[in-house]
């Protein structure tokens, strides 16, 4: 039986893989979750999992079978456009033999997939946590849990776990904005649906986008981002909570836009519309090492969404802490338990600070540069291909994205 007890906070993917993974190297684990349900909150969007992080947690968790039920390997579909619907990248989906390492799962279906690996009495529902002692006592609306090796903060943007570690807290990116749905859209709008093509569309220009995604229900999950102060919801001049107004406001920002794609936004559904701020953590973010506690997932590095590699780079966090409590249990418990925990740390140090530089650049590229996407489509791209190859292939590969776009600018 195992001599550590690990609780980890927050039963999102990054929590419900490190639990996964510890059960089944045969150490005690809890998971304390502020959500009544796993249903209490829509948990919409898709996600595309890659090669080396995501999926080979999947597979390292035993769980890779289990996806490919869910897998829409079809959702590797992607254009990348301007506002008038120029395609800078045009590329069609996939089967399983042929994918090209990015898979998309709705974020739901991966949840369940991992809640429903682990034993029911393993996650404790309705623990919103309110505070962690120095003694490591977690706080919950309705008591006191203590007792416990290690906490692990999987809490998120706002952690209550972090504050142990560093006083450093999320700060607003400048780019604000909506999320919209359209649901049926093979039935409704089949020229959008045709348009996503199972996939997803990102088109860009005047520091803006809208973008529009596939989810496994048939439905369309619009985003509609830009450039704007913190205060925009109140300043913009309309009701972010009126929907007749929020399309009102989406026409006006994008009246000079290529109809198709204006219409993702005209006709969303009224009844799930969201205005948001997107936040981040410094790029670099690091900590000096406090035995029994450690962060994970976007408790510790929090990102933009423009890499797509924040779920991902989570997913290793827990693949990798699960080894390093292994080892630690192995070699003789608690004792060992920092020492693993510190080297664990100095690694997704690195690893969280090469993806938080390649998201903001590509953030920066894409809303704060005049002209993008045609002024920094070569750089935007190499950017993203050095993610997926390795520095000696991309020595061949960058030049080809140069010259390929010089020709194609050529042209258009």
């Amino acid at each position: 039986m195992s001599s550590l007890k690990i609780a980890i906070v927050g039963a999102g993917p990054a929590g419900c893989t490190l639990a996964r993974l510890l059960i089944l190297k045969g150490i005690s684990v809890v998971v304390f979750e502020g959500e009544e349900s796993p249903n209490f909150r829509s948990q919409g969007g898709t996600l595309d999992l890659h090669t080396d992080t995501g999926l080979a947690a999947l597979r390292e968790a035993g769980l890779y079978d289990e996806f490919l039920k869910y897998a829409r390997f079809d959702g590797e579909a992607i254009v990348i456009s301007d506002k008038k619907l120029l395609r800078y990248v045009n590329a069609g989906g996939t089967e399983a033999k042929n994918s090209r390492g990015r898979p998309e799962i709705d974020r739901v279906k991966l949840r369940l997939l991992l809640l429903e690996s682990l034993p029911v009495e393993v996650v404790r529902w309705n623990h919103r946590l309110q505070k962690v002692d120095a003694d490591l006592s977690l706080h919950f609306d309705h008591g006191i849990e203590k007792g416990f090796d290690l906490v692990v903060g999987a809490d998120g943007a706002w952690s209550k776990v972090r504050p142990l570690v560093t006083q450093v807290q999320p700060f607003y990116s400048g780019i604000g904005g909506m999320n919209l749905s359209i649901s049926n859209a093979k039935e409704r709008y089949p020229d959008l649906y045709d348009l996503v093509n199972r996939g997803s569309v990102f088109t860009f220009s005047d520091g803006k986008s809208i973008t529009a995604q596939y989810l496994g229900d048939g439905s369309l999950s619009i985003g509609a981002w830009g450039v704007r102060e913190e205060g925009w919801m109140k300043t913009c001049g309309h009701d972010v909570h009126d929907p007749k107004s929020i399309k009102e406001y989406m026409a006006k920002e994008h009246r000079d836009w290529a109809p198709e794609i204006l219409k993702f936004t005209q006709v969303a559904d009224e009844d799930n519309m969201t205005a948001r701020l997107l936040h981040m953590l410094p790029v670099g973010h690091r900590w000096e090492n406090r035995p029994g506690v450690t962060l994970i997932g976007d408790s510790a590095h929090l990102m933009t969404p423009f890499a797509g590699e924040g779920l991902n780079l989570a997913m290793k966090d827990a693949m990798l802490l699960a080894r390093s409590i292994s080892e630690a249990e192995k070699e003789g418990g608690k004792k060992f338990l920092t020492e693993k925990v510190n080297s664990f740390e100095e690694d997704m140090f690195k690893r969280a600070t090469f993806f938080q530089e390649i998201t903001r650049a590509n953030m920066e590229d894409m809303y704060f540069t005049e002209g993008s996407p045609r002024t920094v489509i070569e750089r935007y791209l190499s950017r993203i291909a050095s993610t997926q190859v390795n520095s000696f292939l991309m020595l061949f590969l960058r030049p080809m994205i140069y010259i390929y776009f010089f020709c194609f600018k050529l042209f258009h």
